[in-house]
């Protein structure tokens, strides 16, 4: 599903589509992208966009969908389609008719793309830290295990005075907290919803913000739809 190709009489070149398409990689959002949708089905229900009968279809669809896409079932590339937005849309129009157009009410690929990232981004920060935190914890049981041992210390890579082991280890342990409190702090920065701001100027269509982000565990909606 091009977005863009109403106004050629042909479809594109091989080598442009190799350079447009986003599908190999944004396709590692896909559950990101169905669960934005599925909050955003509930927002255009709650606007009177949608009927509760079309939500619960999308949402069920979306749903079915993600699991899936989870479960390694679905072969994206195969399906021809540039990026994984185009993608879903694609399959619930298949599923669903034109109850999988209305999805896209009120929204662009501009902050649904913007909302996907940040729920990636928010996924693997839990996990980067998680690793981070089981090195961390290595490092002290093993600085416990050899409190006694000596080592030599470098500088300018000359051996220059003995250190405990233990030194050495904690030394480390520092630096990865400062990796975990970077870690952090950025976890709070992106930790905004940009959905809901549109293309850039937001939409005329009443949606709760507020509520979309809540729904998907951000601490609140993006303040500036330019920003986000």
């Amino acid at each position: 599903m091009a977005l863009w190709g109403g106004r050629f009489a042909a479809g594109s070149s091989n080598m442009f589509r190799q350079v447009n398409d986003s599908l190999p990689f944004d396709q590692a959002m896909a559950a990101q992208d169905m669960e934005g949708s599925i909050v955003w089905s509930r927002a255009l229900a709650k606007a009177g966009v949608l009927t509760s009968e079309e939500q619960q279809q999308l949402e069920a669809a979306l749903s079915e969908l993600k699991a899936q896409a989870q479960a390694g079932e679905i072969d994206f590339n195969a399906s021809g389609e540039e990026d994984i937005h185009s993608f879903v849309e694609a399959a619930l129009i298949d599923k669903l008719g034109d109850v999988g157009r209305k999805l896209h009410t009120g929204r662009s690929r501009n902050d649904q793309v913007a909302t996907d990232f940040r729920l990636w981004c928010r996924t693997h920060i839990e996990s980067l830290k998680a690793d981070v935190t089981a090195v961390v914890r290595s490092l002290l049981q093993t600085a416990s295990r050899h409190q006694q041992a000596i080592i030599p210390g470098y500088t300018h890579l000359q051996r220059a005075q003995p250190i405990r082991f233990p030194h050495w280890c904690l030394a480390y342990v520092e630096m990865f907290k400062r990796d975990l409190s970077r870690l952090n702090d950025l976890y709070e920065r992106m930790n905004q919803c940009p959905l809901g701001s549109g293309a850039l100027a937001g939409t005329t269509y009443p949606v709760d913000r507020h509520e979309i982000a809540d729904q998907l565990g951000f601490s609140g909606p993006c303040l500036n739809s330019l920003d986000a």
